[in-house]
């Protein structure tokens, strides 16, 4: 089992910046990637970032390009997202994940483990 543990968060202004990092632990050598997604009110969860195990390839969902960067500290098995020019519609309940696949990455269904879940909001 790995266990996945958020922190961070928070309220800000727009334009503003937050960051978010997930502690992973237990049997992480079965890792392949990690993942970010968030919920907002009333939306679908959806896939914001993701991260091979390595840290050697990282992608985007394309509404955070240019604004969000998702890293891996090796040796503390963190992830981190760094969010700036942060939006109201960036307001959501955002989920760190981890899958033992290498296949996919937007697919939730992929991710076998979940962390709680952190709330951010962006105030206008």
């Amino acid at each position: 089992q790995v266990q996945l543990v958020e922190s961070g968060g928070g309220l800000v202004q727009a334009g503003g910046s937050l960051r978010l990092s997930c502690a992973a632990s237990g049997r992480t050598s079965s890792m392949s990637r990690m993942g970010w997604f968030r919920q907002a009110p009333g939306k679908e969860r959806e896939f914001v970032a993701g991260i091979s195990w390595s840290g050697g390839y990282s992608t985007y969902a394309d509404f955070v390009k240019g604004r969000f960067t998702i890293s891996k500290d090796k040796a503390k098995n963190t992830v981190t997202l760094h969010m700036n020019s942060l939006k109201p519609e960036d307001t959501a309940v955002y989920y760190c994940a981890g899958s033992e696949t290498p296949l996919g990455w937007a697919a939730q269904g992929l991710y076998g483990f979940w962390g709680q879940g952190t709330q951010v909001t962006v105030s206008s």
